[in-house]
């Protein structure tokens, strides 16, 4: 079986689409947080919004690399 050449010409939407569907679920989480009067539910959902926003700035990272990189490949051709 071959191995198939690292294909990263899309890599930056990829990263981009996610971080936009983070960003929508954060929201969707401050909504839930506002309306629920749960008070556990209310503190899962703020704890996970503060891991999405972490994982945001690594995705913010993770695209400023890969547009680096497009960039050397485009300027390489």
């Amino acid at each position: 079986m071959k191995n198939k050449p690292d294909d990263r010409s899309d890599n930056v939407e990829k990263i981009q689409c996610n971080i936009s569907n983070t960003i929508q679920n954060m929201h969707l989480a401050d909504d839930m947080i506002e309306i629920t009067d749960d008070q556990k539910m209310k503190q899962e959902l703020i704890n996970k919004n503060e891991r999405r926003e972490e994982a945001l700035k690594g995705m913010r990272k993770e695209i400023k690399d890969e547009a680096i990189v497009r960039e050397m490949n485009m300027d390489n051709k």
